[in-house]
């Protein structure tokens, strides 16, 4: 049975961290060093982690966010910050800060088209 809690909750579970950016879905890959003795030991990958500012046009104002380089890209093709906000689903978002952001765009949106009326 599926929880009463937000969507984001019922997409795959992330790592803590990646619920404080914009990380989209990438996870820390586990795998093993293979010299050439054949010794092979534990080892884990990160995800690309960039600080960056991006510029919300809805909001009118710079956001410092941690991105991985994939959903930088993807912001890019996409044309910005608040177009790849809107156009992907809560659940595909896969962080509480990424939502609440989709959320703050939204209500932005609404105030501007009720003003103008």
């Amino acid at each position: 049975m599926l929880s009463a809690g937000p969507t984001y909750e019922l997409a795959r579970a992330t790592f803590k961290r990646a619920q404080r950016g914009l990380f989209g879905g990438k996870h820390i890959q586990f795998g093993n060093n293979n010299p050439f003795s054949k010794k092979k030991t534990r080892r884990f990958w990160l995800p690309n982690v960039q600080n960056k500012k991006l510029y919300s046009a809805t909001l009118d104002k710079f956001l410092e966010l941690k991105v991985t380089t994939s959903v930088l890209r993807t912001i890019d093709k996409k044309g910005g910050l608040d177009q790849y906000l809107l156009e992907t689903r809560d659940k595909n978002l896969f962080s509480e800060k990424a939502v609440q952001l989709k959320n703050t765009i939204l209500k932005q949106q609404e105030k501007k088209v009720s003003s103008s009326l």
